[in-house]
């Protein structure tokens, strides 16, 4: 039995450094403005490893170097998935964006830029462990409050109290919502130079049935998708909530 787990222990170990070797290999054709080698190297690093916040930033910026914007996007934007606290990937995604022309994401509120750049601002993990520490801190004030005599300590255990409360409830929405963007998939971005989006899961006939066009490399939410003659057709959602539907082979899944 240890014989088994000493060679599963050396195969493990065997993966991990080629992955290592791959990326060094591409971080030097990187250095050395060999893009498209550093781009094969990268990708076989995330075959071979899993992917990473690192790796994936890596990844876009060597589509960039390419002038594959939307590429870069995707994967800028996977990076943030990964770790929404991600500050180079944050900065290099709007840089690209910028770049490309598509400036800012039309349609959003106040409250849901702020509340998104709340939720950014640690993984899910990170915030987990916040609402585990506020929770504890809590109930710690809660006892202050119940059994000490002294006027002053229970006003500091009682607002205590309702301000780690307060911690540890938006602590859990945000671990909650970076953990569904992470797992759900639900994103995707678009691809193709001019998307014609259509008003129905078909191609469009005419002008009549095209509800509107996006730019290579906006954002879209999806919301539902269906098979029509061996092509899969997505329901989307743009930034400023217009609804349509949208050839599968015009986006790429975040």
């Amino acid at each position: 039995m240890c014989g088994v787990w000493l060679v599963v222990a050396l195969m493990a170990l065997s993966v991990t450094v080629q992955a290592a070797t791959l990326t060094d290999r591409a971080a030097q054709a990187y250095n050395q403005e060999l893009y498209t080698e550093a781009l094969k190297l990268y990708l076989q690093a995330e075959g071979t490893q899993g992917t990473s916040a690192a790796l994936c930033c890596n990844i876009g910026d060597t589509y960039y170097r390419l002038k594959d914007n939307a590429h870069a996007i995707v994967y800028y934007e996977r990076a943030l998935l990964l770790d929404p606290s991600n500050a180079d990937a944050r900065f290099n995604l709007d840089f690209v964006r910028q770049k490309s022309g598509l400036g800012d994401e039309a349609g959003a509120s106040i409250i849901t830029i702020w509340a998104n750049k709340a939720a950014n601002m640690f993984s899910s993990n990170a915030w987990a462990v916040i609402a585990i520490v506020a929770f504890v801190l809590c109930l710690l004030a809660v006892c202050l409050y119940i059994f000490v005599d002294s006027i002053m300590w229970r006003k500091i255990g009682f607002f205590g109290a309702i301000f780690l409360l307060v911690v540890t409830i938006v602590a859990n929405v945000c671990a909650f919502v970076n953990h569904g963007r992470a797992v759900n998939h639900d994103t995707a971005i678009v691809m193709s130079q001019a998307a014609e989006l259509s008003t129905s899961p078909r191609a469009p006939k005419d002008k009549s049935e095209i509800a509107f066009e996006l730019k290579q490399g906006r954002k879209v939410q999806l919301l539902d998708s269906v098979r029509v003659n061996n092509n899969l057709w997505l329901n989307v959602e743009a930034s400023d909530s217009r609804r349509a539907w949208i050839n599968a082979q015009d986006v790429e899944i975040i």
